[in-house]
């Protein structure tokens, strides 16, 4: 194994890590300031970030959308409106549970992706595809509900928060999907351009949220108060990994990269743990259930690709 290649293992390493303690980290925060203008300071400061690294690294130039505007606003509103509003208000009203749950949503992201591709790019999905969406959805049902069903309907928002989380997800997915229509541009310009024209749409958002008085502007301690939150989502959780995870996926290949994905919610379960969440047999079981699905669905996934492989080379 070349040191390039571990270099990328590393690296995706790196990334999921960081998006694993993100749920964490935001739980206390959450009971502080609204994710909305949280989201506001957070992806507001990663664009400014990007921006000066895309204008000392490429230049001017790279700040052309080359006619591609519309379709850079509605990724990037998907990507840092659509996901950060929506995942960390469904975790925020989940409650105790809720950095578990967001967790395990963002693992089963690839399978998301191959909805996404049926439908965005016409790609057909496998029928073991099919069967380990369902068999994650069981996992991700049996973390939801800890073995009592009537949570989904016992007045807690438990569901609510649930599909909240999974649209939050999607957005995610359509945005990493949109970022294969742009193969000449680098990572770099993407992240800037897109987190730019998202952030965008959330200022204008907020703005009339805050008109209608459905928001309010947060005060000095409370900004003072999720400071730490702040630091770890816009450096680790926001630079570094956007970075880290797509620089390592160009060195070991999505289908490689992916598998990484599982360990967000290991990493959300040991950091809950350790602050004192007590995790149910339940809760357990159905994350690895979850994991075991993405595990076997992209083991086929390289079987079937490395047959074609050797089609290919025979032919």
């Amino acid at each position: 194994m070349s040191k390039r290649y571990l270099s990328g293992l590393l690296l995706c390493l790196i990334s999921v890590l960081s998006w694993g303690g993100m749920f964490p980290v935001m739980a206390p925060a959450l009971k502080i300031m609204d994710p909305f203008y949280f989201t506001l300071f957070r992806y507001g400061s990663v664009a400014i970030i990007f921006a000066i690294l895309l204008w000392i690294i490429e230049g001017k130039k790279s700040f052309n959308t080359q006619g591609h505007r519309l379709k850079i606003w509605i990724l990037g509103t998907s990507a840092f409106a659509g996901f950060s509003f929506l995942v960390f208000l469904g975790q925020k009203i989940a409650g105790p549970s809720g950095a578990i749950i967001a967790s395990v949503m963002m693992a089963i992201q690839p399978l998301l992706g191959v909805l996404v591709g049926w439908v965005y790019k016409g790609t057909k999905p496998t029928k073991v595809s099919l069967i380990s969406m369902i068999v994650a959805a069981i996992g991700v049902f049996m973390v939801v509900t800890k073995g009592d069903i009537s949570i989904l309907y016992s007045g807690k928002n438990t569901l609510f928060a649930l599909v909240l989380i999974l649209l939050g997800a999607l957005c995610w997915v359509i945005y990493t999907t949109g970022g294969t229509d742009f193969p000449d541009w680098s990572i770099l310009r993407y992240s800037t351009l897109t987190s730019i024209y998202g952030v965008g749409s959330v200022i204008v958002i907020l703005i009339f949220a805050t008109a209608f008085g459905l928001l309010s502007f947060p005060t000095v301690n409370q900004i003072i108060g999720v400071r730490g939150a702040l630091i770890y989502m816009i450096t680790f959780a926001g630079v570094i990994a956007v970075f880290a995870w797509n620089m390592g996926n160009r060195i070991v290949k999505p289908i490689n990269g992916i598998l990484f994905m599982n360990l967000v919610p290991i990493t959300s379960f040991v950091i809950s743990i350790i602050n004192g969440y007590h995790v149910s047999r339940f809760e357990l079981l159905g994350v690895a259930i979850t994991i075991a699905a993405l595990v076997l669905n992209n083991l086929y996934n390289r079987y079937i690709l490395n047959n074609k492989k050797e089609v290919q080379v025979n032919d």
